[in-house]
């Protein structure tokens, strides 16, 4: 078996076809149905059912295809990392995180990196919540992640900081004069939930809040990304909870920002599966100029919490 024969068989499953991923992988059929041949005979069963119009996984194919995309992944990681080890002179980094944390914080941050090391590309991928990006990483998506920092994690991890959750409210709204709101003051509020919402004991941060003041927040409308949320927000759907500085990088000045009292904190992490080194390393610098080569985490993070 061997990773030219998985890349292959990734290639016909991504196509639903033989010819197709030859053309895409710029070999002739022959020879791609040779390797995807040549690595089911060492796996010992079929991977794949030829079909008069394309091609489905076997029972066997299914159980294989994570494994030998996890294999795919980490030998181009391997590659870059090494590669990276001599400097940041060029090459790709990929960089996984959270849509609040591309929206409110990167963009600066790639602007920097883009100043400091141009023949270095950013390939982004953002998830929804933060259990999916801790998982992508695990499965080896991208070089390093940035986001909430994960409550538990065995890689190196490096904190940069602290995001501060607010209210937002539209322009019009009562407590739209103050700067500061109890969450028991908003127990008769519309709320805007979002995917991106964390899990304290495995309870919304919100619901858990709300309840310690003693009610169960009435939501209105559920969506994926916190940008849409805010700007829901903005137009006087609801109220909504979300992070400081994405608020400001989705609607800018089109709403009002009220911190909680007491205020509500989550810490950021730069955090990787293996040490930072090369461009990883001085991407992470970018964010405190620190090192990141061998932070291991310290023990359980906590969630978005009150101060």
């Amino acid at each position: 078996m061997s990773l030219r024969q998985m890349e292959y068989f990734l290639a016909v499953v991504e196509e639903s076809s033989f010819t197709r991923a030859a053309d895409a992988l710029h070999v002739t059929q022959p020879a791609l149905s040779h390797q995807v041949k040549a690595l089911e005979r060492s796996v010992g069963g079929a991977l794949l059912e030829r079909l008069p119009r394309g091609v489905r996984l076997t029972p066997m194919g299914r159980a294989f295809l994570p494994h030998a995309q996890l294999a795919v992944r980490s030998a181009r990681q391997a590659e870059r990392a090494a590669r990276a080890a001599a400097g940041v002179a060029g090459g790709e980094l990929h960089i996984a995180t959270v849509h609040a944390v591309a929206v409110g914080l990167l963009p600066g941050i790639a602007a920097r990196w883009r100043a400091l090391h141009p023949g270095v590309s950013l390939v982004m991928r953002e998830y929804g919540s933060t259990d999916e990006l801790e998982e992508q990483l695990e499965r080896g998506v991208a070089d390093l992640a940035v986001g909430p920092e994960p409550a538990e994690w065995m890689g190196p991890l490096l904190r940069i900081g602290r995001e501060e959750l607010v209210i937002v409210v539209p322009f019009d709204d009562p407590l739209a004069g103050r700067g500061a709101v109890r969450l028991a003051e908003l127990a008769d509020r519309d709320w805007i939930r979002c995917a991106m919402e964390p899990l304290v004991d495995g309870v919304l941060v919100l619901d858990r809040a709300c309840g310690a003041v003693g009610f169960t927040p009435r939501t209105v409308l559920r969506t994926e990304h916190t940008s849409t949320a805010v700007r829901m927000a903005a137009a006087g759907v609801g109220v909504v909870m979300a992070p400081a500085h994405m608020v400001r990088g989705a609607v800018g000045e089109d709403c009002v920002l009220l911190t909680l009292d007491p205020p509500w904190h989550r810490s950021l992490a730069v955090f990787s599966r293996v040490p930072l080194t090369g461009a990883a390393e001085a991407f992470a610098e970018l964010f405190g100029g620190r090192a990141a080569t061998a932070a291991a985490t310290a023990g359980p993070a906590a969630s978005a919490r009150p101060d």
